[in-house]
């Protein structure tokens, strides 16, 4: 068999990726000559843990070609995967601009029965929007052609997108061709021998899925942050409540850590497309907007700790704050939507000056905060502090995780840490000398 993925950002690159490993023959399309360039050179356009060898060894085994050639790429695949952006509107609408424009190239080319499959996250009704183009370009060229548009969503987290796709929870297959849902089922059945985890339905409810998957994962964590600004304000801890309901099994633990904010591509993007999907058709998803809300409002949380804190000192500008952490979770150097955006702006904005530290986003920070004179981008943990006043904490990357409290009390001058994922025991930090400011729990100041 062989498979076509058109778009090599982290959704087309780890799928196409992926399935070369389990012995498919893939071709890997994408428009950035740059990027394709890169790739068949050894090097790869992204971080993600583990994904540089497997690209290495796809390659090797021949099992793995990059093109920006659609003669090329839709004359190699039988079944064509769709992966590349749908960035939102001004209004917060998905854009099928890159989708539709793929479904017409593929429409222009295919000479066999192919299977085209949505992988990228679009609105409920694009299955039917694409098998319209790609019909379109067929009766131009006068041609019928059998083909079939399925909907496949990605559920990949970004820092475990391997193990996610190699061993799936479940495989949304969306369609209501025979002959293409069981060729869906041949590709996949080499991550599908343990138990029967695909899901068969039709476009529609697939596409919708995706959406809704991510937006309660969204509202689990915007209802965790306003309980725990509840929690702080009450003198409780929201780390014993969040233990409390999580051991409750029609909950469940997932997804309660509260925190500075929730990023990424793919929950700020998703909640904002369902709820306009909703707004189209005269659906009130209220939670979902008090979600979003929330969110935006929990990423000024760490600024306005460092603010209360400063107020009696004289504020912030001159002070200089050391920030751990730039991507919007550990194992990424995805900085789309990232909470340190947020902190970071809002002290420059109040004449803070900046160092800032993260292992893999560095140089996405370079990019976002050019600015020497007010942000400087840190070799190391060690290097950040040097010479500042206070800690925020923003990722929770593992090298975060055992630090020497010792070492930050002598060198942070104002002692204080401010943590934004709730990294510590308390004690721990209490028995270096410093002030420790958490999320949902009441700050803790050292004499």
């Amino acid at each position: 068999m062989k498979v076509t993925v058109v778009g090599t950002g982290y959704v087309g690159l780890v799928a196409g990726t992926c399935f070369s490993h389990i012995g498919i023959d893939v071709m890997c399309l994408d428009v950035d000559a740059r990027k394709i360039d890169l790739l068949s050179s050894g090097g790869i356009p992204i971080f993600e843990p583990g994904l540089d060898a497997l690209v290495r060894d796809g390659r090797e085994a021949g099992k793995l070609h990059f093109t920006t050639s659609y003669d090329e790429a839709v004359e190699h695949g039988e079944i064509v995967f769709i992966a590349v952006g749908t960035p939102p509107g001004e209004d917060g609408s998905a854009d099928l601009q890159y989708v539709l424009g793929v479904a017409g190239e593929v429409g222009r080319r295919i000479t066999r029965p192919t299977i085209i499959v949505n992988k990228s996250t679009v609105p409920v009704g694009t299955a039917e929007k694409v098998r319209q183009v790609v019909s379109d370009a067929l009766k131009e060229r006068n041609l019928s052609m059998e083909f079939a548009v399925v909907s496949n969503p990605e559920f990949l987290r970004e820092g475990v997108a391997i193990r996610d796709f190699m061993e799936p929870d479940r495989i949304v297959v969306g369609g209501d061709v025979d002959w293409a849902v069981e060729k869906m089922r041949r590709l996949y059945a080499p991550l599908n021998h343990d138990r029967d985890n695909i899901m068969v339905m039709d476009t529609k409810s697939a596409e919708l899925t995706k959406y809704a998957a991510n937006a309660m994962l969204a509202t689990r964590i915007s209802f965790m942050n306003e309980l725990a600004g509840l929690s702080a304000r009450l003198g409780a801890d929201i780390e014993a409540v969040r233990r409390g309901i999580g051991s409750d099994p029609r909950i469940g633990p997932h997804f309660l850590y509260p925190g500075c904010g929730y990023g990424g591509s793919c929950f700020p993007k998703d909640v904002q497309a369902l709820i306009q999907m909703a707004g189209q058709n005269n659906v009130d998803l209220g939670i979902l907007e008090a979600t979003e809300r929330a969110n935006e409002r929990q990423k000024r949380v760490l600024f306005e700790m460092l603010s209360s804190f400063y107020k009696a000192k004289g504020g912030l500008s001159g002070r200089t704050i050391a920030v751990w952490g730039i991507a919007f979770k550990p194992n990424t150097d995805d900085v789309r939507e990232a909470p340190s955006r947020v902190l970071i702006g809002e002290l420059i904005q109040a004449g803070a000056k900046v160092r800032v530290y993260d292992p893999e986003a560095g140089g996405q920070g370079e990019l976002l905060f050019p600015d020497r004179s007010s942000v400087v981008i840190a070799r190391s943990a060690e290097d950040a502090i040097e010479g500042a006043d206070a800690l925020a904490i923003v990722t929770e990357w593992a090298e975060f995780r055992n630090p020497s409290f010792a070492g930050l009390a002598r060198t942070l001058r104002d002692r204080a840490i401010f943590d934004g994922r709730n990294m510590y025991r308390l004690e721990e930090v209490e028995a270096a000398g410093l002030s420790y400011f958490q999320i949902g729990r009441g700050p803790r100041i050292a004499a």
